[in-house]
Formats: C-alpha cells, sequence, structure tokens
C-alpha cells in the first residue's frame, strides 16, 4: 500500500523502499517520544515502542488500520503474562484516544 506524503516540518522524507509495502505514519511532541524502549539485539541498540504505547498508536490509527487490525492487536497484548491496564491508559491519554480506548481494554481485559 503506497501513499504520497508531505514532509512535516522537520524536513524527514519517508523511507523509499519496494518492498516489504510500508505505511509511513508521523508522530509529534509527547505522542512521538513517550513509550521508547532499549533493546539490544546482536550487540546492537534498538528503540522501539513498548507494547502500550502500540496498542495505543493502533487506536489512535484505527481508520486506517482497520477496526479489525486494532482488536487483532488487543487480543494479542491481553494474551501477554501480564497486560499493564494502567501503562495502556496512560498511553491513550498521550495519543488521546482514552474514551474509546478504556471500554474495549475494561471488556477484554
Amino acid at each position: 500500500m503506497k501513499s504520497t506524503l508531505r514532509c512535516p516540518r522537520g524536513g524527514t522524507e519517508p523511507p523509499r523502499i519496494k518492498h516489504p509495502p510500508l505505511r509511513v505514519f508521523w508522530f509529534t511532541g509527547r505522542s512521538f517520544t513517550e513509550g521508547i524502549e532499549t533493546h539490544k539485539v546482536d550487540g546492537i541498540r534498538l528503540r522501539v515502542y513498548s507494547p502500550e504505547k502500540t496498542l495505543a498508536d493502533c487506536f489512535k490509527y484505527r481508520n486506517k488500520l482497520g477496526l479489525d487490525t486494532v482488536l487483532e492487536a488487543l487480543r494479542h497484548y491481553r494474551s501477554r503474562k501480564r497486560p499493564n491496564v494502567t501503562s495502556s491508559l496512560k498511553f491513550a491519554r498521550v495519543c488521546r484516544v482514552e474514551k474509546v480506548m478504556r471500554p474495549y481494554l475494561e471488556a477484554l481485559l
């Protein structure tokens, strides 16, 4: 799925790769900086978003991703040993989707 994107104020451009298909989403402020975890894989430091932040991002972009994808992410998150509802709601507030996300969390967790 390819889309045309304008560069935000920072002048950053989306990656130009042919495969795999890529969808780029722009984040700003706390929505970009909150929830980053650092993991070391094969001696390389990787920065990735926490599962709770990723779940909140799925809800934020639910209209672009599709509700089926969001619900699958929620089911996958629920299957974790210890889902952290407090942290999930924190990131839901950061991503401004708390009112949307809360009923799903209450029903499934």
